[in-house]
């Protein structure tokens, strides 16, 4: 008798999501490594903190390049694949950094790292949508979503001490290992969901139609801007904090609860969006009140009160934007279609915080990024607009 060594539990869309989001965890963690040990690194390697910035982009820099092209190998070759292999060269990268004595082999480090967590973040949205589309895909989004506040909060906590008690070293090979632990959970445990298009069937281009094209594009610019909007409300809103007489310490740890809020607010968002079947009433509701209470931080007498209106509310939108491509693609066209939509994002986050920082040196005004922040909104909230017209 042949017994089936994968029973349906295994199969469980919920246990798929876990490990898919233990994988993004350890992505997530890679990234903030760099920012924990950034006093250590400049000492060692005698760099300043223009360098540091710069390594901190350089992790999402390959997505411009690499996001669209690795959705179509994905297509290709099979999702899995791409994320195992993404999860090899955030290992290798990390082992790199590890390894070295000097500013450019870091930087080669960081760069092979960032094109790894690019395949990730790219084809395990593609297979989480697989496995929920019609299914609790919001909250499934949602929790996903999770994954990266949390990466980022767990390498705040561990890495700037082992930086301290061991080496600035210890912290990169510590981020390769989870990578190689993601791998062998993600070997071990993955499966696709039945019903599938196998990966052999499917070739290199991208057959995406016009309709498709255009709905991706848009939910891809939705979510930039999104995202280009909170980032600058963490970069920039310290800044804001310390012109109303907080100390530099005092605002970083306020400003830190808009990353720590995500964690509960944006999957219980994305649960009572999904069960009460408004996500459109969550999404829009939750877009104008963050731009508003964003306009508002720079010119209210007590700025705590909109900032916690923020730090409740700017989660609220990411599960169901993130859930926005299954409406738009259909199945044997996701790992491409996910491509075109991380571009949009990867372009727009390399880009923009830029032309925020610009502002704000124009007008010599710490209200000039807040305000930024709020027009992203406005404009995520006019592409919903558009990506609804068109899926009508």
């Amino acid at each position: 008798m042949i017994v089936n060594v994968y029973p349906s539990t295994v199969h469980s869309r919920w246990l798929m999501l876990l490990v898919l989001f233990v994988a993004r965890t350890a992505m997530a963690c890679q990234f903030q490594s760099v920012a924990s040990t950034a006093p250590f690194l400049v000492d060692s390697l005698a760099i300043d903190f223009a360098r540091i910035g710069t390594l901190i982009g350089l992790y999402m820099l390959p997505g411009i390049f690499i996001a669209l092209p690795g959705g179509m190998v994905g297509q290709r070759f099979g999702a899995k694949n791409l994320v195992l292999a993404g999860l090899l060269l955030m290992a290798l990268g990390g082992a790199l950094m590890g390894a070295s004595t000097s500013f450019l082999p870091v930087v080669a480090g960081r760069l092979i790292s960032g094109t790894g967590a690019v395949l990730i973040n790219v084809l395990v949205t593609k297979m989480v949508t697989d496995w929920f589309v019609g299914r609790e895909i919001v909250t499934a989004m949602a929790i996903l979503v999770v994954s990266w506040p949390l990466g980022l909060a767990l390498g705040l906590l561990l890495f700037t001490p082992l930086a301290a008690s061991q080496s600035w070293n210890a912290v990169m090979y510590t981020a390769a290992l989870m990578a190689v632990a993601s791998f062998l959970l993600l070997a071990l445990t993955y499966r696709n969901p039945p019903g599938t298009p196998a990966a052999s069937r499917l070739g290199l281009n991208l057959t995406l139609t016009r309709h498709e094209w255009l709905g991706v594009s848009l939910a891809g610019s939705i979510w930039m801007t999104y995202n280009v909007g909170y980032i600058i409300l963490i970069s920039f809103l310290p800044g804001l904090f310390t012109t109303r007489g907080y100390s530099l310490l005092e605002a970083g740890w306020v400003v830190s609860l808009l990353g720590w809020m995500l964690i509960p607010s944006v999957p219980l968002a994305g649960t009572l969006a999904e069960r009460l079947h408004r996500p459109n009433l969550f999404l829009v509701g939750g877009l104008l009140i963050a731009g508003l209470a964003a306009a508002a931080l720079p010119f209210a007498n007590n700025p705590i009160i909109p900032f916690g209106i923020l730090a409740v509310v700017v989660g609220v939108p990411a599960g169901l934007i993130m859930a926005l491509p299954t409406q738009a693609l259909r199945p044997e066209n996701r790992a491409g279609g996910m491509g075109v939509y991380f571009t949009w994002y990867y372009a727009g986050m390399a880009l923009l915080p830029g032309v925020a920082g610009v502002a704000r040196d124009l007008t010599a005004s710490p209200a000039a990024p807040a305000l930024f922040a709020t027009g992203m909104m406005a404009l995520a909230i006019a592409g919903l607009a558009g990506f609804r017209l068109v899926n009508r």
